[in-house]
């Protein structure tokens, strides 16, 4: 670090040189740090109209020096450095913490951003000192408030300390008088869905809950026909949630809007067994439309009330704490109206110094669909994963959809049902605040052949129709044995495959092969850097929405490239990344950056700010070679032997899709499907859709189905068939696992 007297010594000379041509006539002798365009700047003139001062010999110090040094130390808030700077008689009146905290609190109060600051004047004698000097206070709230203030210093065992008082931090506060600060914030912007359907509101709404006492068997009907019909839940679930509760007194079952309570009230008042309490708060429809990507709010907590006490909060306040609350909170909070006044010191306010008026707070809209979002997280019912839904060709998100999910009214402190629900929210080790969709990494099992495809096509050594004996086991790499999906079902080995077919039939040997063939031929990295040009192993970029960047790993030995080709070894993905990268496959090589922030708007709709497709990258892969992966994507799900078949031999719309089975260290694997659509007559745009179902079994088992659902919401509006597990519509009973396609 260069030696700090050097430097203002330079300093020193470089702003002297400047001001003599412009400031020859200065009436004071000066020298600043940080000067702002209203402080005088230093020159070496004497002070006109003072007394001359006293010329400092070499062995006094230098007065200017102490100075810019105890205003060098306020701005960096080294607070005990200051007050070691005192003199004994300043020490002796006012203690460090008070010290501390008289230019503490007149920062918060001040919403203190930076400050710039000069010094004025110098009046030198032989045992003391008096220096005027300058400071414009750059604000939060007021913009910025420049005050002259003058500094008295004593020698004191051969350097200068300072004689501190209350006026030194701001004229204004000149025997012990304070600032106050009063803010009021407006009410809080809304986050809207792409069609404008809200999402979150400040609003009025109703808590309903039940008395599981008062459930009668005749009168449970009726209340479980409004709650279904008020809120969506299933009835089964609410029966689920009251039953199996420990309290007679009271069950939290939701919130609604306040109008959908109005519109019904009259019955629902009638019926017995049923509570509704209303509160006004932020509402989150629905119980929450993708809550993890859109958020919650929480009060500030006591570690950061200062630095939003500073930047304008009056502390009260709730704030976006994860999510689109978080990511938007500027636009969301819009300003506050605020009044500085000067306090006395026995409470009186004495004058006001400044005052603002508050700025409405803009609204929000996502490029999310409510209506499929609410469909996604129903399909994920009773399982732990993930659904993300973009359009192929944009990267816009349509649903991103984690479960367990969570209601997030319970973070509303007003809203009665959130003293029932809050702690067992927070506490929950399935962990419902966490976004599945983008937070949590996976290993992808067999959609990563789609890439171990596209690298080997790519690498010259493939072609589509090159074709491979795809046995129940491979053996290629002495000491080391990988078993066929089939092998492990104790079916028949698929026999000769073409390179797409191999999509089709998801042979494990084949894709060993592969990933051996390109480790020996083409490197260790080649496989890798395919999968990172497909976006593994970066964040997407995706906007208010946290993520895990993944890993991919350069495999170091033969092994490792085998595993490679499978989709297994050192690789974690996020269902994020996989919807993006298989939207690229379909939409002809366009990697996207994913986007689920639409525009920001005032009030009255005035667009301030509005959001585009931004491409990432194109797919190193050629349309010929992205040609034949879709083709064997389009085989899964069509042709009789393909590992998707019974899933979607009914389903009309143009399906291209891959199942995964992710190895796990426990017992069950992940089941991963992703894929897209191509239903160019259908009037939407064509989408791509990931799922993951952790340690349920395998892709065609259970995500395939998942996936299916989607589809169904997408384009039909509705559930079209029940899943191989359910009952009734998210009513499991014991699952039944599909019939696994054979040769």
């Amino acid at each position: 670090m260069d030696d700090p007297a050097n430097y203002r010594e330079e300093k020193m000379k470089r702003i002297w040189i400047g001001l003599f041509i412009g400031l020859l006539l200065l009436t004071a002798c000066s020298n600043g740090a940080k000067p702002t365009n209203n402080v005088e700047k230093p020159t070496p003139t004497p002070t006109q109209g003072l007394p001359t001062p006293v010329v400092q010999t070499t062995s006094m110090p230098d007065v200017t020096e102490t100075v810019l040094d105890f205003l060098e130390k306020w701005e960096n808030e080294d607070y005990s450095g200051m007050y070691a700077m005192l003199a004994n008689t300043s020490r002796d009146a006012i203690t460090e913490e008070d010290f501390t905290k008289v230019y503490k609190d007149t920062a918060i109060n001040l919403t203190l951003k930076d400050m710039e600051y000069g010094i004025a004047t110098t009046l030198v004698t032989t045992t003391s000192a008096k220096v005027g000097y300058k400071v414009n206070f750059i604000t939060s709230l007021f913009s910025e408030i420049v005050r002259q203030m003058e500094m008295n210093l004593v020698i004191d065992n051969g350097a200068w300390r300072i004689q501190w008082e209350h006026g030194m931090v701001m004229p204004e506060l000149t025997g012990g008088k304070k600032l106050a600060l009063q803010v009021k914030s407006p009410t809080r912007g809304d986050i809207y869905d792409r069609n404008g359907e809200p999402i979150a509101t400040q609003s009025e709404a109703a808590a309903l809950g039940i008395v599981p006492g008062q459930m009668t068997d005749e009168g449970s009907q009726a209340v479980l026909d409004q709650l279904n019909l008020m809120t969506g839940i299933p009835k089964n679930m609410i029966i689920d949630k009251y039953r199996g509760s420990t309290s007679e007194f009271y069950v939290p079952i939701a919130e609604v809007s306040a109008q959908t309570y109005y519109r019904r009230a009259e019955r629902l008042n009638s019926l017995t067994g049923l509570v509704i309490n209303l509160y006004t708060d932020r509402y989150y429809y629905f119980g929450g439309i993708a809550p993890q990507a859109v958020g919650y709010l929480l009060s500030i907590s006591p570690e950061e009330y200062d630095a939003y006490r500073r930047s304008g909060y009056a502390g009260d306040e709730r704030i976006g704490s994860s999510g689109i609350e978080k990511w938007g909170e500027a636009y969301l909070r819009g300003e506050p109206s605020a009044e500085l006044y000067v306090v006395n010191p026995d409470g009186t306010y004495d004058t006001r110094l400044g005052s603002k008026d508050s700025k409405a707070p803009n609204n929000i809209y996502t490029t999310l669909d409510s209506d499929l979002q609410l469909g996604a997280q129903k399909a994920l019912i009773g399982f732990t994963g993930a659904i993300v839904v973009l359009e192929r060709d944009t990267g816009r998100v349509l649903a991103m959809a984690s479960s367990p999910g969570f209601d997030p009214n319970s973070f509303q402190v007003t809203n009665y049902n959130s003293q029932y629900t809050l702690g067992d929210l927070v506490n929950d080790p399935n962990t419902p605040l966490y976004n599945r969709a983008a937070q949590s990494a996976y290993p992808l099992g067999s959609v990563f052949k789609l890439i171990t495809t596209a690298a080997g096509l790519e690498s010259g050594l493939y072609t589509p129709e090159t074709t491979y004996e795809c046995t129940s086991q491979f053996t290629e790499l002495p000491g080391y044995i990988g078993n066929d999906w089939t092998y492990d079902k104790d079916l028949p080995p698929s026999g000769t495959l073409t390179l797409v077919e191999g999509i089709m039939r998801s042979c494990n040997p084949w894709f060993y092969h592969i990933g051996l063939d390109l480790y020996r031929y083409k490197g260790p990295d080649y496989l890798a850097n395919m999968a990172r040009s497909f976006g593994l192993g970066e964040a997407t970029g995706i906007d208010a929405v946290s993520e895990n960047p993944g890993s991919i790993v350069n495999p170091t030995f033969e092994g490792g490239g085998v595993q490679m080709g499978i989709g297994q070894g050192d690789m974690l993905v996020t269902p994020l990344q996989v919807a993006n990268f298989v939207a690229a496959i379909g939409n002809g090589g366009t990697l996207y950056r994913p986007q689920i922030i639409e525009k920001v708007t005032t009030l009255d709709g005035d667009v301030i700010e509005e959001f585009s497709p931004e491409v990432i990258r194109q797919l190193p892969v050629s349309q010929e070679n992205l040609a034949a992966i879709k083709e064997g994507m389009r085989l899964v799900v069509e042709n009789k032997r393909g590992t998707a078949y019974q899933a979607f031999w009914d389903v009309t719309v143009p399906v291209y899709a891959k199942t995964g089975t992710a190895t796990t260290s426990v017992e069950d694997p992940h089941s991963w499907f992703a894929g897209f659509t191509e239903a160019v007559s259908s009037g939407k745009p064509d989408i791509s859709v990931a799922v993951i179902a952790e340690y349920a079994g395998d892709g065609s088992r259970y995500a395939a189905y998942l996936f299916r659902r989607v589809i169904e919401y997408y384009y039909g509006g509705e559930v079209q068939r029940l899943y191989p597990w359910e009952k009734d519509y998210f009513l499991t009973v014991t699952p039944a696992a599909p019939a696994t396609p054979e040769p």
